[in-house]
């Protein structure tokens, strides 16, 4: 019994790990540019992305 209750405080502790570290690349790429090579998308990038192509700009006929 003792080693199903380590087994499962590993899992607890290596699952709190892992959170942990994605919050602080999350915030290390918040706070300067994000790596080149980097596999995690922040939402700065997500906001850098090319808006999809809609309509053409142009200024409307006589609707005021």
């Amino acid at each position: 019994m003792k080693y199903m209750l380590n087994l499962y405080l590993l899992g607890v502790v290596l699952t709190l790990l892992s959170i942990f570290v994605r919050l602080m690349e999350s915030v290390e790429g918040l706070l300067e540019s994000p790596v080149p090579g980097s596999p995690w998308i922040t939402r700065g990038q997500l906001a850098n992305t090319e808006p999809p192509k809609g309509l053409p700009d142009h200024p409307s006929g006589g609707v005021q």
